[in-house]
């Protein structure tokens, strides 16, 4: 038994060595494929790691509210870039009242736009992040250089901005921010502090801001009364659940909904651990769906494989005849076919998988060098998936023309010109 895998195996060797150049082109398809499942899985789960890390940053004690209803496990409308206005600053305020949600520690309403500001002849687009005063509380970070706007200016709408140390530089260079006065939209605002350089958050470039009382930036800027959303902070991450069901009575009350079983809350309230599962789901989901797409090569490679194989039986049909004259059977000549077409395919399948795991980790490199947290990751799964797809489509695409190669007639195959 040994003695005759040995010998088509020999003999597969020989006939893939004698034709390389034609062997090489029919595995290319199944290097292709294996390669770019490796590459999207192992790309996959680097930025799925790369985005869990950052929302992760801002605190796993954290409770979003954003306005619109959404499904159990879907995000609402407003998350797609719908307008929502069914949330507002005194929401926030509410959220505040230790009499109202006594887990919740600090509260942070949001009211975002864009805008250029201007000082002297320099002049800068950025983001404007109108927020409520206790935005550090809930999101961190620190102030290098003056200070943070107080709860007295965000509510008489004081016209002051903290700068983001990408603005301030863009602006003032290396000249003293604070004092200084800044147009913005036709409005003069007081430049009263500069935070200290934090980077990238969660996706946000915090440097790349402009901090400006939410009241401020709802009248004087957009003319709106709603907000954008809410971010709380829970006192200890045990009490979550009962946070989250604090900030839904209370949102409830204020909106005048007395169902309160939640079909018809006009807000959505997530956790960053639900957040997180969301994310997870989303990610994963299109990972594999993108692997699958890239598996679709391997059908091709396979049909490559399948013609490759019956042009070869044509050409083998004396050999084929001789073998059968001198005693060998059907199932000799159909495994000495179908090892071929499997060793293609496993081969290309091993190329692909070093191919692809190189170009993976060069991804990592470069995304690493680039300062983003980027993981290098292949999985046990991906490569044993990999090496069995591929032999199992060098079986399947192998047993057509291995079946016809075994049912030629010895004298007619002897005949064959």
């Amino acid at each position: 038994m040994f003695s005759l895998i040995r010998q088509c195996i020999k003999n597969s060797t020989a006939s893939l060595l004698a034709n390389k150049v034609r062997s090489f082109l029919t595995m290319l398809g199944i290097v292709i494929g294996v390669g770019a499942v490796i590459i999207i899985m192992s790309v996959g789960a680097g930025a799925q790691s790369l985005i869990l890390a950052q929302v992760k940053s801002l605190g796993t004690n954290l409770i979003g509210v954003l306005p619109g209803q959404a499904e159990d496990e879907g995000p609402p409308a407003s998350a797609m870039g719908i307008v929502i206005t069914t949330l507002t600053y005194e929401d926030a305020v509410a959220l505040r009242d230790k009499k109202n949600a006594p887990h919740i520690a600090a509260v942070v309403a949001y009211s975002n736009g864009v805008g250029t500001a201007s000082w002297g002849s320099r002049t800068y687009d950025t983001n404007l992040s109108g927020c409520t005063f206790d935005m550090m509380d809930v999101e961190g970070g620190e102030v290098e250089k003056g200070r943070f706007f107080s709860e007295e200016e965000e509510k008489n709408l004081a016209k002051v901005v903290v700068l983001g140390s990408t603005v301030k530089n863009e602006l003032f260079g290396e000249s003293d921010a604070t004092g200084q006065r800044i147009k913005i939209k036709k409005h003069t605002f007081e430049v009263i502090g500069v935070m200290a350089e934090r980077g990238t958050v969660a996706f946000q470039d915090y440097d790349d801001k402009i901090f400006l009382p939410i009241r401020t930036m709802q009248k004087l800027m957009l003319g709106v009364n709603h907000i954008n959303m809410i971010r709380a902070k829970v006192d200890y991450e045990e009490n979550i659940a009962e946070a989250m069901e604090e900030v839904k009575i209370t949102l409830r009350d204020k909106h005048n909904i007395t169902d309160q079983s939640g079909t018809n809350d006009d807000f959505t309230v997530r956790s960053a651990a639900q957040a997180l599962d969301m994310i997870k789901t989303v990610t994963d989901a299109l990972r594999y769906f993108l692997a699958a797409m890239a598996a679709l090569s391997l059908l091709v490679g396979g049909i490559g494989i399948m013609n490759i194989m019956l042009v070869s039986v044509t050409e083998r049909t004396r050999e084929i005849g001789l073998r059968k004259a001198v005693g060998a059977t059907n199932s000799n000549i159909s495994n000495q076919f179908l090892v071929e077409a499997v060793s293609i395919t496993l081969i290309g399948g091993i190329i692909g998988i070093v191919a692809g795991t190189v170009i993976s980790f060069l991804v990592s490199v470069v995304a690493n060098f680039l300062g983003y947290d980027w993981k290098f990751s292949i999985s046990l799964i991906s490569i044993i998936l990999a090496v069995g797809v591929s032999s199992l489509v060098g079986f399947v695409f192998g047993l057509y023309p291995a079946r016809k190669a075994s049912h030629l007639e010895p004298v007619q195959a002897l005949h064959y010109e």
